[in-house]
């Protein structure tokens, strides 16, 4: 679920009139395609994204609990896993 909450203050001294938006920080997850068009839509709109990145171990940390690992029973079960 994505929220965008953005607020919007608008305060009139002396005839002058002064926006002031706080910022909101949140979290999309949208497939590589569309990163490009995002990259686009933020430059047009003065938005900053920042990207964060996984090292490599949390990703192997990630596989272990999603299941994605395999135990391979000698060292030819593991080679043959690795020229597949």
């Amino acid at each position: 679920m994505t929220c965008f909450n953005f607020y919007l203050y608008i305060c009139i001294l002396n005839s002058t009139i002064m926006a002031t938006v706080s910022k909101e920080r949140f979290y999309l997850e949208l497939p590589s395609i569309e990163v490009a068009f995002l990259r686009t839509l933020a430059k047009k709109m003065g938005w900053t994204i920042k990207r964060e990145r996984k090292s490599g171990i949390q990703q192997a940390l990630d596989d272990v609990e999603a299941g994605r690992v395999h135990e391979a029973k000698n060292v030819d079960d593991l080679m043959e896993q690795l020229n597949a």
